[in-house]
């Protein structure tokens, strides 16, 4: 049990006080040495010649993680983790193409962004606490101070 909780998911019921905390993009990357050993990727079909870094759907937590099931094709993972800091490293070396969060990829120069006009999604975070505890002195310092530091680094999230 969690004070204050950030979560992809919005909880649908339960006693307590949910405000959406921020946005954030998901988009394909590859690394640079992965995508110039490998054929271009020009449009969305092109992807079917590519290996993927994914989950491992027996342990996917959230339906909010299954992106590249929600892509208009059949595509297979040839590296599965649960971990999407793992699966961030995978392609970092060259495992593949993976659909990452803005966020983790971005700051990776090793890493590039694939068909950035055509394949992008975007999630929320949401932040919780319960109801008995919104007017905790320190239940509000962290969940403003959560508050005013995903405003800040909102340019982290989402374009």
């Amino acid at each position: 049990e969690a004070d204050i909780v950030v979560s992809i998911e919005r909880p649908t019921s339960g006693p307590y006080i949910i405000t959406r905390l921020s946005d954030y993009c998901l988009k394909i990357y590859g690394s640079q040495n992965y995508l110039a050993q490998n054929p271009p990727i020009r449009r969305l079909e092109d992807l079917t010649q590519h290996r993927f870094v994914n989950y491992i759907d027996d342990l996917v937590y959230s339906p909010e993680l299954y992106c590249l099931e929600r892509l208009p094709l059949k595509l297979n993972a040839n590296f599965r983790s649960s971990s999407i800091l793992a699966q961030q490293i995978a392609v970092s070396a060259g495992a593949g193409l993976a659909i990452l969060p803005k966020f983790l990829a971005d700051d990776k120069p090793e890493l590039e962004e694939v068909l950035e006009q055509q394949v992008r999604f975007t999630h929320t975070f949401w932040m919780l606490t319960f109801v008995d505890l919104q007017h905790e002195p320190r239940i509000k310092l962290v969940w403003d101070y959560l508050r005013k530091q995903a405003d800040k680094y909102q340019h982290l999230l989402v374009d």
